[in-house]
């Protein structure tokens, strides 16, 4: 079982910049996929940036490339999100979420994810 902690929402004006933090219970498999995701208000889910835990390997959506940030620390258990020159259009729930084991296909779909945290709500105004 895998605990996933988000922490460090909130609101900020266009062009300003949150960093995310997901604490993790678990943080010793290496074969999958570590990743963030965010869905605003009568929208789907969508994967916004992924890491593979082996190599530490990134994907990004095309709506955040050049903007977002995700990376690990596994001493810590730790996932980030470093979200720069942010839009109205970021605000969303975001939710860190965990995958064991990777078999393949698109790492933003969210059918890949064993686990999911409550989410952590960014809002940024215009």
């Amino acid at each position: 079982q895998v605990q996933l902690v988000e922490s460090g929402g909130g609101s900020v004006q266009a062009g300003g910049s949150l960093r995310l933090s997901c604490a993790a219970s678990v943080y010793t498999f290496h074969r999958g996929l570590m990743a963030w995701f965010r869905q605003a208000p009568g929208k789907e889910r969508e994967g916004v940036a992924v890491v593979y835990t082996g190599d530490g390997s990134t994907v990004y959506a095309d709506s955040v490339k050049g903007r977002f940030t995700i990376s690990q620390d596994n001493a810590k258990n730790t996932l980030y999100l470093q979200m720069n020159s942010l839009k109205p259009e970021d605000t969303a729930m975001y939710y860190c979420a965990a995958a064991v084991r990777w078999y393949g296909g698109n790492p933003l779909n969210r059918i890949n994810y064993n686990y999911w945290g409550q989410g952590t709500q960014v809002t940024v105004s215009s």
